[in-house]
């Protein structure tokens, strides 16, 4: 797999207003990349839908963006692991409750504990991290593609990873799982395309300051990593109308930063 280069990234300056209208879902909204996202997303006009595992935490980033003078967001707690097509549907359908559309899902919760060699991996550990980060963003789009079907430009945003774009040893099954959803976006984009309101692509942060990456890296300096705040770019142009037409793409945050 390779990522594709963007030429509109390299300059590319996002309005205050691009996202003004616009209903978002974001996973693993708690904290790291989807912390900063939503922020971002509510900060140019967003109505900011925050999911993750432990309400706490999304109450956090709620009264943040509350502070901000941003849409009032609202709070959708879904463990992805133990979730069926019966919570997600459920999920769908409060979000037409509450919002009557949706307009843009990015995909950013992922489980991974930290890097080991496949010997010592099991198979509950494959069976979780392929349901989570594989499964989960499947389930989750097809619940939700009713809605996204009625928004006038709607845009899907996967998160792979650098263990995905490239597998190498002791990536383990985290690696296998995010190498998939690259599958998984050539499928749906070309599914896609008879549907010109609708878009899907790939992002690939690329190491980043984050909880996770602390947890997978402990003995890296965390200074020395771009803070997710310098990603945003990426994620406003996928997520926004500047992207129209841009679908199937894996992109590389790294290569725009």
């Amino acid at each position: 797999m390779s990522t594709s280069p963007v030429p509109a990234l390299a300059d590319y300056t996002p309005r205050h207003d691009l996202l003004r209208d616009r209903v978002i879902l974001v996973t693993g909204a708690g904290q790291g990349i989807g912390r900063v996202a939503s922020l971002t997303f509510a900060k140019h006009g967003a109505q900011l839908i925050l999911h993750g595992r432990k309400a706490p935490k999304l109450e956090k980033v709620y009264d943040e963006i509350i502070a901000t003078g941003a849409p009032e967001p609202a709070i959708l707690p879904l463990d992805l692991e133990k979730s069926g097509d019966a919570e997600f549907k459920s999920l769908a359908e409060t979000i037409y409750a509450e919002f009557g559309r949706l307009d843009g899902l990015l995909h950013n919760a992922a489980h991974f504990t930290h890097l080991r060699p496949l010997a010592n991996e099991t198979l509950g550990d494959w069976l979780r991290l392929l349901r989570v980060n594989l499964a989960a963003p499947f389930a989750l789009t097809r619940a939700c593609l009713p809605l996204l079907k009625r928004a006038a430009d709607a845009s899907v945003i996967l998160t792979s990873a650098s263990h995905g774009a490239k597998p190498a040893a002791y990536g383990g099954g985290f690696a296998v799982s995010k190498n998939a959803l690259h599958a998984l976006l050539a499928i749906q984009a070309q599914e896609w395309e008879l549907l010109p309101n609708l878009r899907i692509n790939a992002l690939v942060p690329g190491p980043v300051r984050s909880p996770q990456r602390a947890r997978t890296h402990p003995g890296e300096a965390q200074s020395a990593l771009p803070a997710p705040e310098q990603l945003m770019r990426c994620y406003l142009y996928l997520m926004g109308p500047d992207s129209r037409g841009v679908s199937g793409k894996n992109i590389s945050c790294s290569s725009v930063t």
